[in-house]
């Protein structure tokens, strides 16, 4: 097995650039491939009005598909904070499909519906709000929801919906048939067209599939479900993450689907929709009246399908009345392919970006709040050698007056790959060098894997095979692959006693050598199985009674739960934790942070790393950021230094490399680079107070830090497709240089009536228009809207903590009419005392007759924080000089 190995090791590390061989396209995924052979056209599924039934709660409705006689249950319910949900299920299926559970944070709440008509041919429900109607029609099925004379949204208008039904296995030629199920259990299966059925179960792929050399062994046979949604008026769509390519989403006619299926992708292409690390199944509809998302909780592999059309080709019925003009209507119209579970769906009707944040939030959660260290500057690389090493790169930061709060280790620094362990002679004394760093007030992040040793020596794979803890293959044996240490077990982290006993692992009597400046990262936790297909777990393994083709989507985000839990539980439950993870799905936003995976020292990269973390912020993962200089291959000199730039204003600031790079410390580089670079970092820091507060409101509200031009403006068209620049909350624009050479950009600024301030030299510029902006290597073009007030530190020192009692400067832009506002949060940046002792302070600033004055919303109680008189820490733009 050690020659295998190292050919895995060789085609994961070598290659160039991925290999689609790898990785299915939907043609060679049955599933799919089955889906798209369906068109657009008549439906078969018929509503049964006569199955109706209105509770306080919600409505049900029986459908049937009239080509099988199979019936389907229909849940729909009128949620709190303008959200419709739909749920299809098997009305009594052979055996329980999977729900996914653990993603919303409660069941959310209801509000009545009421009948407000219903014929022979459909039903009108009122939702309560601004004239907002469901309207249900019959035959074929499709439900729309219209507010007043405006179609919203409509469910199965191109006739898609398709629920392929569990039955049972198909005997063998001359074999008698199983004994069938006793009718008045199973009204499903009543007068079932056989030869139809016979046609489905002879289409290849059903019932097992085979990926290069892997077979899927399918013992529940075809489950694959499929919805489509139309948005008439709407032309732009966004979200889906995770796909290294544009921020608004691509028409998919033509081409493969958008692919939401996390996997390890090694040097992922740039501008492709293969799936990548994390999978988050939500997509956002804006136009210039309605901003709208769409939630399809399914953790299964799952396909999503866009085009765009014109209203009058593909929408059809009575609701047409309703639709203004004809051909000149756009229409985007999303197709969701999932292989397995039920239609699971929460309609956000908005009508703004924020409330779209908000209900989305209401349903999976915020954003964890960082504490301030983890807004700072990291740095990693595969992998700092030794104690040692770690020391010196900590010197190295202190000699060259660069600020850094962590050090990250990579798996080297554990015994052969053992994770929660050290290598005893490398870094034989952890806590010496962890004291080491505390003394200096920075702190440590060490990798802890999700994929664990098979070695009867380690005591965490003794414990969790005795305690049966490993996911099984389809034959009840604990399932083994191939990762970085070897041959590995794979822990179920969809199982809350794993995932409770991982917890307890860290904590500081369990994992040896650790200390309370120590933090986690998550790798490889898609998961990452080097000999499986498509580089991660067979489908037909085994999470307790669940398939993981059922479960894979969710896999990443237990695993990052777990880690968080445990961090919280070491302290007493005193301590904000911080966990990277790279396989995320809906809801992980409550546990840390993510990043973009293994991208490349490329200008296209660094381009691209922003689209991909627009895209998370839209759908509640406000937390990321990018390897700077690229994880493979060697920046030139110019790349690294515009990669600080770009990296210090976004959310997560991290600098990252793979084993084979040559060093790339920020002072490795000549004196002029180095300052560049440091300068970079240093506006980082300067801004932390502003970081601080843009993540408190994450945390507060679901808003996104990083956030594309068009959330803020959403009637103005100009921003709907800008993807090289964006806004840090609502007051800063940035504009990073990513153009090899560039001698010159041109930013957007976005507003009409509103003046923009370049943060460096105090220039005003009148908003609605494109700016020319000579740079040279020292520029970040970064902008702060007139009317607004953002504090910073300007005494930069070693780390954020350092810096905890010093002064804050505040920024007051004047808008066009002399007046600004802003706000300012404190706590003591690193405890759960904000919320559970209500120990902070916020206050609310404005500017106006020339004074500054707050309003304190909550006192930070036995605080020793000053916020200084603003006549010595204010600087004013927009006046004749600034003080």
């Amino acid at each position: 097995m050690v020659p295998l190995l190292v050919a895995l090791l060789f085609l994961c590390l070598g290659a160039e650039a991925v290999d689609r061989s790898n990785f299915k396209t939907c043609e060679q995924s049955s599933f799919c491939k089955r889906q798209r052979e369906l068109k657009p056209g008549q439906s078969p599924y018929r509503a049964l009005l006569d199955t109706l039934e209105l509770s306080d709660s919600r409505i049900t409705l029986q459908l049937i598909n009239d080509n099988n006689k199979v019936r389907l249950l229909l849940e729909l319910y009128r949620l709190h904070g303008n959200m419709t949900r739909v749920k299809i299920n098997e009305l009594k299926p052979l055996k329980p499909r999977y729900e996914v559970p653990d993603v919303l944070i409660t069941d959310p709440p209801t509000e009545p519906m009421t009948l407000v008509a219903q014929d022979e041919n459909g039903l009108v429900l009122s939702l309560g709000v601004d004239e907002q109607r469901v309207i249900v029609s019959a035959r074929p099925f499709r439900l729309d929801i219209v507010e007043g004379p405006t179609v919203l949204l409509s469910l199965n208008s191109r006739g898609l919906l398709t629920f392929e039904h569990l039955r049972p296995v198909p005997q063998p030629e001359g074999v008698g048939k199983l004994p069938s199920r006793p009718p008045e259990k199973t009204p499903t299966y009543r007068h079932r067209d056989e030869q139809a059925v016979k046609e489905e179960e002879d289409k290849p792929g059903m019932w097992e599939e085979t990926f290069k050399t892997h077979s899927d062994s399918k013992p529940n046979g075809p489950s694959s479900i499929s919805l489509d949604f139309s948005f008439p008026g709407v032309d732009h769509v966004y979200g889906i993450p995770e796909h290294a390519d544009t921020l608004k989403l691509r028409n998919t006619d033509g081409g493969d689907p958008y692919r939401l299926y996390n996997l390890d992708v090694f040097q992922y292409e740039l501008h492709n929709l293969m799936a990548l690390y994390g999978a988050v199944p939500v997509i956002i509809s804006h136009n210039t009246e309605r901003t709208m998302g769409i939630f399809w909780l399914n953790a299964a592999e799952t396909w999503v399908d866009i085009s765009s059309s014109t209203a009058g080709k593909t929408v059809f019925g009575k609701m047409m009345d309703f639709v203004q003009g004809s051909s000149e209507v756009p229409q985007t119209d999303v197709r969701w392919i999932s292989e397995s579970g039920i239609i699971d769906v929460f309609v956000l009707l908005g009508p703004t970006p924020n409330d779209v944040f908000a209900q989305y939030a209401s349903l999976t959660g915020t954003q964890a709040f960082p504490s301030l260290s983890t807004l700072g500057y990291h740095q990693c690389r595969w992998n700092y050698n030794d104690k040692e090493d770690v020391k010196t790169v900590d010197e190295g930061f202190d000699k060259h007056d660069i600020p850094c709060d962590f050090i990250w280790l990579d798996i080297e620094h554990t015994d052969g790959k053992r994770y929660f362990t050290w290598d005893p002679h490398k870094f034989a004394q952890p806590k010496e060098m962890l004291q080491g760093l505390m003394d200096k007030k920075r702190k440590m992040v060490a990798i802890v894997d999700p994929h664990i040793k098979v070695d009867s020596g380690y005591n965490i794979n003794n414990e969790i095979r005795s305690k049966s803890f490993y996911v099984k293959t389809k034959d009840g044996a604990d399932y083994e692959g191939w990762c970085w240490p070897g041959n590995s077990g794979y822990p179920d982290f969809t199982n809350p006693e794993m995932r409770a006993w991982w917890a307890s692992k860290f904590a500081y009597d369990q994992y040896e050598g650790s200390m309370e400046n120590l933090f986690i990262w998550n790798d490889m936790n898609e998961p990452s199985v080097f000999n499986g297909p498509e580089v991660t777990m067979h489908k037909d393994a085994l999470h307790g009674s669940w398939e993981h083709r059922d479960v894979h989507n969710i896999y990443g985000l237990y695993v990052q739960k777990a880690t968080s839990e445990g961090l919280i539980q070491r302290s007493g439950g005193v301590e904000r934790p911080f966990v990277l993870t790279r396989a995320f799905f809906a809801g992980s936003q409550r546990y840390g942070a993510v990043w973009t995976g293994d991208n490349a020292a490329e200008w296209g990269h660094l381009k691209i790393s922003i689209p991909m973390c627009l895209s998370l912020g839209l759908v509640g993962i406000s937390f990321c950021g990018a390897d700077v200089g690229g994880f493979f291959k060697h920046p030139s000199t110019e790349l690294l230094v515009r990669w600080y730039q770009a990296g210090a204003y976004q959310p997560f600031f991290r600098a990252h490399a793979h084993l084979d790079t040559p060093r790339r410390e920020p002072w490795l580089f000549g004196p002029d680079n180095t300052a560049l670079i440091r300068e970079a970092v240093r506006q980082r820091y300067a801004l932390l107070p502003f970081w601080y507060q843009l993540f408190y409101n994450a945390y507060r509200t679901g808003q996104p830090v990083m956030r594309a031009l068009w959330v803020e403006y959403p009637k103005e068209p100009a921003t709907f497709v800008i993807e090289d620049e964006y806004l840090l909350g609502k007051d800063l624009l940035v504009h990073p240089v990513t153009d090899e050479g560039a001698k010159g950009v041109t930013a957007y600024l976005p507003g009409k009536g509103e003046i923009w301030y370049d943060v460096h030299t105090f220039q005003k510029h009148k908003g609605a228009q494109n700016l020319y902006i000579p740079v040279t290597m020292s520029s970040i073009p970064v902008f702060q809207r007139g009317g607004s007030i953002i504090s910073r530190k300007n005494r930069v020192r070693r780390s954020s903590t350092c810096m905890e009692n010093d002064p804050y400067t505040l920024y007051v832009a004047l808008s066009p009419q002399g007046t600004a506002e802003g706000e300012i949060y404190i706590d003591d940046f690193h405890t759960f005392n904000f919320e559970k002792e209500k120990q902070f302070i916020h206050r609310h600033l404005h500017f106006s007759d020339n004074t500054l004055s707050s309003n304190q919303t909550v006192t930070y109680k036995h605080s020793t924080v000053v916020i200084l008189d603003c006549g010595s820490v204010c600087v004013l733009l927009g006046c004749e000089a600034q003080s």
